[in-house]
């Protein structure tokens, strides 16, 4: 667990490092120091890199041992396509630390896996309010809503990730702004 702590810390050094905003940066903490190597990525790459540390932080942040475990059965047999397992060990996740925001977004998404799409809205939400940067968890609010037939409310949730994380994969989801010459994505310059 230590070498885990060490390692997120180096990217998020080694990240911020890269970013010439790395001067203001001696005062921050790891969380802010990964959110903002995530806001200044200039390239899709470092934008990836950046999102991985961002990642394996939220996870790490795991107040217990017994919940990084949950977690991690959890995750595993999600990827199994067992999602009613993996909704069980996220119950236990969110039971036994209910203020760690990455026990709510990994069970929303074993109930969005298992169309419990009102549950799921219900967990992303808890996620954003105790994580109001968790792009993960808006991006995900962003497919759910518009599942569920409300694409204004999409789109606003999407465009909060995008804020956060100007590289999100679903980044070209997001209608062109009407009032720009160039869409609101990044990465896309070409005029509209």
């Amino acid at each position: 667990m230590h070498r885990r702590h060490f390692l997120i810390h180096i990217a998020a050094f080694s990240l911020v490092a890269t970013n010439p905003a790395a001067v203001m940066a001696d005062s921050l903490g790891p969380r802010e120091k990964l959110f903002m190597a995530l806001k200044n990525a200039r390239t899709e790459r470092e934008g990836r890199v950046a999102e991985n540390a961002v990642w394996q932080w939220w996870i790490s942040q795991a107040p217990t041992p017994e919940v990084r475990e949950a977690i991690d059965y959890g995750m595993k047999r999600r990827e199994s396509y067992d999602f009613e397992a993996a909704e069980t060990a996220f119950d236990i996740a969110v039971r036994e630390a209910p203020t760690y925001a990455e026990g709510w977004n990994q069970r929303a998404f074993a109930r969005f896996l298992r169309d419990n799409d009102d549950g799921a809205l219900s967990d992303l939400e808890m996620a954003v309010e105790l994580e109001p940067d968790h792009f993960g968890a808006w991006s995900g609010m962003y497919h759910l809503l518009m599942r569920m037939g409300r694409p204004k409310a999409a789109i606003a949730a999407l465009s909060r990730a995008v804020e956060i994380h100007p590289w999100l994969k679903e980044r070209g989801m997001l209608p062109p702004d009407p009032d720009a010459k160039r869409p609101l994505v990044k990465g896309k310059q070409q005029d509209l």
